[in-house]
């Protein structure tokens, strides 16, 4: 996956299209990503027995989003993710639209 950990993203489908976040969570066997305050979603929790500070009721989550829903943001557009290998033999992400890299 092209998309890694820390990066600032946006949202290209669903209903938080256009959004922008930090990625908080990456699995690649499923191909999700999860965004900090995106595709937020509601969850009823149970009260924890073996540990007295945990409460029931409802919480608030960031819930995954499906790799090709987000791309990598540079000055405000998506850009997509290129690679290119340095003189010295290490692999580096670059912007196809710039070149930099990422």
């Amino acid at each position: 996956m092209k998309i890694r950990k820390g990066d600032e993203v946006i949202v290209l489908a669903g209903k938080d299209k256009g959004a922008t976040g930090k990625v908080l969570r990456v699995d690649p066997r499923a191909e999700r990503v999860v965004v900090e305050g995106v595709n937020l979603i509601t969850k009823n929790i149970k009260a924890d027995q073996q540990r007295a500070g945990k409460e029931s009721g409802r919480v608030t989550v960031e819930a995954p989003l499906h790799v090709s829903n987000v791309a990598i943001v540079e000055d405000g557009k998506p850009v997509r993710v290129g690679y290119r290998i340095n003189d010295d033999g290490t692999k580096v992400r670059i912007s196809r639209r710039s070149g930099k890299e990422i």
